[in-house]
């Protein structure tokens, strides 16, 4: 099964780039190839999605080019990324699986993990003009729903914050557990998302956070930034606070001298 997997996924690559992976296989010897492995009505949807399969794919090639000031042309993209090999594969199985396929889509994908180090799973919907910076170390879960021109860089994780068991105490499955990311969201590297969130469109968000909650659209999260919101907040409730107050050590909290009174307001605020 394994081996009759990895030739079909050699087949695809040669069909939607023949100048990369080689040049002389038909969509009959690939329907032949799929045919020895699932339904014939399936395997000849699967060559019906071809057209659409290479649209998605270049437009993932143009985000990856266009994201990338390295990258000197989409010859470099397609036989350099990493990306655009783990797409291949992702987009392929992602077809089968709403087709119905069993298992084959999860090989295909294991496929590009191994030699790829990103890790999507074909039940994971992902949008139009996507691409992963490096890649190396990526994890998107079954669950996931991905926008349009999202861009993610190495190490990210978008994954599941719990599982909640049944009586048995095993995991419920094909619950909605992993982020939705909207469109023109941005996840610099190493920062984990989890849970059932959304992160609303245009949202950037830095390197090496921990994002547990969701957020509004155009929002930037950055290293410092939820302690410097809490601070602000922590002056707001305070200076609410002293309005009006009778204070211990004089008259009122605005008529104290803010040396000497005991509602000054904390110095590390």
């Amino acid at each position: 099964m394994v081996n009759k997997v990895e030739e079909i996924i050699g087949s695809f690559r040669s069909i939607l780039f023949p100048k990369f992976y080689g040049q002389g296989v038909s969509e009959e010897l690939l329907y032949a190839q799929m045919c020895s492995i699932m339904e014939k009505e399936k395997a000849a949807k699967m060559i019906d999605y071809l057209p659409e399969l290479k649209h998605q794919l270049d437009m993932d090639v143009e985000a990856a080019y266009n994201g990338d000031p390295a990258a000197e042309s989409y010859d470099e993209i397609i036989c350099c990324y990493p990306v655009i090999k783990a797409m291949i594969n992702y987009r392929i199985a992602h077809r089968m699986m709403e087709l119905g396929i069993q298992l084959i889509p999860r090989i295909i994908t294991e496929k590009a993990h191994s030699e790829t180090g990103i890790d999507i799973h074909p039940a994971a919907t992902i949008g139009h003009h996507f691409t992963i910076d490096h890649g190396t170390g990526v994890v998107i879960g079954a669950t996931c729903i991905i926008g349009n021109n999202v861009k993610l860089y190495q190490g990210v994780t978008l994954g599941a914050k719990s599982f909640p068991l049944d009586e048995n105490g095993h995991p419920i499955k094909g619950i909605p557990r992993h982020p939705i990311l909207e469109d023109d969201v941005i996840i610099y590297s190493n920062s984990t998302v989890l849970g059932r969130i959304t992160i609303g469109k245009g949202t950037i968000i830095g390197g090496n956070l921990w994002v547990t909650e969701g957020t509004k659209p155009g929002e930037k999260l950055m290293q410092g930034s939820n302690i410097k919101n809490k601070q602000e907040q922590a002056r707001t409730d305070f200076s609410s606070l002293q309005n009006g107050l009778q204070c211990h050590c004089h008259s009122t909290a605005e008529t104290a001298p803010k040396s000497a009174c005991c509602c000054a307001m904390p110095a590390f605020l």
